[in-house]
């Protein structure tokens, strides 16, 4: 056994160390099942258990330590610590520096066939360092305390209803007031390492991991993974890291993608905007396929397809804007009371009653992605195509009637302008299928619908009066999401219309340099007042001035945005740059998803508005300047942009989907 261990200092110290700290003070370890989150303190305060959705066993994030966490960190109270991935992983290494030594602990996820494996392991760097380990697991949220027993092979078991969980660990622990705890000593060059591996209580317990072998695994996966990134110049490091974190949010066997893996982090200290961001939207999906395809992975989007296929099956008149990680469709929401929430953040919310809304701006993002997808080089699927034709069948009426919009809002259904330009959308990718790859539709039906909604929304949609578009129909306010209008391609970004809207945006919405998503201090999503600046919006501001040719400000802001990530890269949703903190679910999938596609739009050689790799938001661009609202001829698309064209590093390729 390496390290010795030591009489347990005094239990209630050590409890009340490693209480939640910042969001940015968090970084995320996970193994494409789902996630955890690791403090600077050295406590996991999060983690559902086996996927992102799951029960919380450890929820201290949303409570204190006595709603489950995983402690190791130095008895010294005085330490200094620095962190880090090992690069192009999701291993993390954090250092604690204490005046008698230092030492390393290298955190990492494994998953096996019907297990999840949670490693920590513990190596002397230097001098001789006493370390304290308290572990507090609560299954159910942080309501349920588990049994505990030991097996014959050593390994503790915590065992509540269908739920297990077996800790290995090279060191003796105590049990004391219904939790674990540990005092070792490490040396420099000793190592101490524990496994705390979830699985079904009714099932045969599984085999004792083997460590070393399970850290090379998840090692080799995710620099292989990485491996297929391309190049995006000096911000190259923080896109990866971003794809990453993208990655690590979608689930391995599903191919379902998750908007966070948090829930209830708010957007506002003490206020009631706490959301369950662990589940599967489809338009944050869609925008993260987008960042990922452009990146060359289409393994991602073959599984998401085929996820979709399934999540949809039946009726897509009954489309959902969310599901659930394996394409579920009950996601009631219901507030957890036991929970103070983060910083005393009520409620804490389990499940989205969003999921039931009309947003429609999700039918342009699903056939947004799919048309990208094959433009990319993804294999024909029959399937498919026919659920796309459905879904713009359903469009063709559903698109007049009000919505919820992209934020979900919750004081009732208006005609938002995003909305309709997404429905635009939508028929623009079905007609451009049809024309661009020979499928099959009624393009002369659509046609004129797309015409009807981009003549419907220049006009309802716009204030001539102030030159800019507006959040709805008739209304005055603005919304950062018709920062998107010129990215999809809906009218070129040198448009007055456009200018004068990013000049309004500038205006009202921007404080001190940060885009909020628009004043919530209107009626408009029945909540309470104020939130952070949101991140994906200031991205999409950057993106704006790199199409309109404002390259330094661009590079500016997109700049300053990076310096708002935490010491290892991750952003949570929002931003608020008075109190100078991140704010949100965390990690963000639209964050992060952004990042990268302004960094891409900032070092691509061609033109930076090309979003989609067939190249269908320059065709706009252009139609929409010869004024036929973006329709280009076959015969206008540049060679590179046929699917036979496409880089190799765009095609898929069978590769592992997860670590372990």
């Amino acid at each position: 056994m390496d390290g010795s261990t030591a009489a347990l200092p005094h239990a209630d110290r050590i409890a009340n160390r490693g209480r939640p700290g910042l969001i940015e003070d968090y970084a995320v370890i996970g193994n494409c099942e789902t996630l955890a989150l690791v403090g600077r303190s050295g406590s996991i305060d999060w983690l559902g258990l086996p996927r992102f959705d799951s029960d919380a066993c450890f929820a201290a994030l949303l409570g204190d330590p006595s709603h489950g966490r995983w402690l190791i960190t130095p008895e010294d109270g005085d330490v200094r610590v620095s962190r880090r991935y090992r690069p192009r992983t999701l291993v993390l290494e954090t250092t604690f520096e204490t005046a008698e030594g230092a030492v390393l602990v290298t955190d990492f996820m494994a998953r096996r066939d019907g297990a999840s494996d949670l490693v920590r392991l513990v190596r002397g760097l230097r001098g001789r360092v006493s370390m304290v380990l308290d572990l507090v697991v609560r299954f159910g949220n942080g309501a349920i305390v588990p049994w505990v027993t030991r097996q014959q092979d050593g390994r503790l078991q915590l065992t509540a209803g269908p739920d297990r969980l077996l800790l290995a660990s090279d060191i003796a622990l105590t049990g004391r007031d219904q939790r674990t705890a540990g005092h070792f000593v490490v040396e420099a060059g000793q190592e101490v390492g524990f496994a705390l591996s979830w699985g079904l209580s009714h099932r045969p317990p599984p085999e004792a991991l083997d460590i070393a072998h399970a850290l090379a695994e998840v090692q080799d996966f995710w620099t292989g993974w990485a491996q297929t990134c391309a190049s995006a110049g000096p911000w190259s490091e923080a896109v990866v890291r971003s794809l990453i974190t993208l990655k690590a949010l979608t689930h391995w066997e599903t191919g379902g993608i998750v908007a966070a893996g948090t829930t209830s982090l708010p957007e506002r200290i003490g206020g009631p905007r706490n959301w369950d961001y662990r589940l599967c939207w489809l338009r944050d999906s869609t925008f993260t396929l987008l960042a990922l395809i452009e990146a060359g992975y289409l393994g991602e989007a073959q599984a998401w397809r085929q996820w979709l296929l399934r999540a949809i099956a039946g009726d897509p008149g009954d489309l959902q804007i969310m599901y659930g990680v394996a394409g579920e469709r009950r996601l009631p929401e219901y507030e957890v009371p036991w929970l103070t929430g983060y910083e005393g953040s009520r409620p804490v919310r389990i499940g989205n009653a969003a999921a039931g809304q009309l947003q429609l701006d999700v039918y342009g993002q699903v056939l947004d992605t799919l048309y990208t997808a094959r433009h990319a080089g993804l294999a024909a699927d029959g399937a498919s195509w026919a659920l796309e034709r459905t879904l713009v069948t359903s469009l063709e009426s559903l698109w007049r009637q009000p919505d919820e919009g992209i934020w979900e809002v919750r004081g009732g259904k208006r005609h938002f302008t995003h909305s309709k330009a997404m429905a635009w959308v939508a028929f623009d990718r079905a007609i451009r299928s049809c024309q661009e790859f020979g499928l099959d539709g009624p393009v002369e039906r659509w046609s004129r619908v797309r015409d009807e909604i981009h003549a419907e929304v220049c006009r309802r949609g716009f204030d001539a009066d102030r030159n800019t578009f507006v959040q709805s129909y008739g209304a005055s306010a603005l919304d950062a999401s018709l920062l998107l209008l010129p990215i999809v391609g809906f009218l070129p970004p040198d448009d007055p219309r456009i200018r004068g809207t990013v000049a309004a945006i500038e205006r009202d919405l921007v404080r001190d340099g940060l885009v909020l998503r628009y004043d919530t201090g209107s009626s408009v999503d029945g909540l309470p007042p104020g939130e952070g600046a949101f991140l994906a919006c200031s991205f999409w501001l950057a993106d704006n001035y790199v199409l309109q040719g404002r390259r330094d400000e661009a590079k500016a802001l997109f700049e300053r945005l990076l310096g708002l990530a935490n010491d290892v890269g991750l952003l949570a949703e929002e931003y608020d740059p008075a109190d100078r903190r991140q704010l949100g679910n965390f990690p963000q999938a639209f964050s992060h998803l952004a990042l990268v596609d302004t960094a891409r739009r900032l070092t691509e050689a061609g033109p930076a508005h090309e979003r989609t790799l067939g190249g269908a938001a320059a065709h706009q661009v252009r139609g929409a300047q010869r004024g036929d609202a973006g329709h280009p001829s076959p015969q206008d698309r540049p060679e590179v942009n046929r699917p036979d064209a496409a880089g190799d590093k765009r095609k898929a390729r069978p590769r592992k989907t997860g670590p372990g």
